[in-house]
């Protein structure tokens, strides 16, 4: 069998590693075992921040929903629980973005939920 060289393939493999260890410091950007665990230590926290930065956002919205509803005289179960009596399909996203935008729109949306509720 012929012999086969892995010359080219290896330093693409390293070279792969090193490219995505680009920015970081000291060793972790120039020594191949260092910067393999950078990589994968960030990889993982990339892939679990994207879960709580939904997660993050979410409460976000929550929380200024219920400042938004409560300068109306609503707490935001009781405005969440109009909004789904009245047929209001915005998500939460919309709504807390209304709210922080334009406040008036956001008065009647209240309304709304305060009649159905009722």
């Amino acid at each position: 069998m012929a012999r086969v060289k892995r010359g080219t393939k290896a330093r693409a493999r390293r070279n792969k590693i090193l490219d995505m260890a680009e920015g970081r410091r000291h060793g972790h950007r120039e020594q191949l075992k260092t910067a393999r665990d950078s990589v994968i230590r960030g990889a993982k926290f990339a892939f679990r921040d994207r879960k709580a930065k939904k997660r993050a956002f979410r409460a976000l919205w929550i929380v200024r929903l219920n400042a938004a509803a409560r300068e109306h005289g609503l707490s935001y179960s009781r405005l969440m629980n109009g909004l789904k009596k009245a047929g209001v399909a915005l998500d939460r996203k919309v709504l807390a973005q209304i709210a922080f935008e334009q406040p008036d729109n956001f008065a009647k949306i209240v309304e709304a939920a305060k009649t159905a509720a009722a």
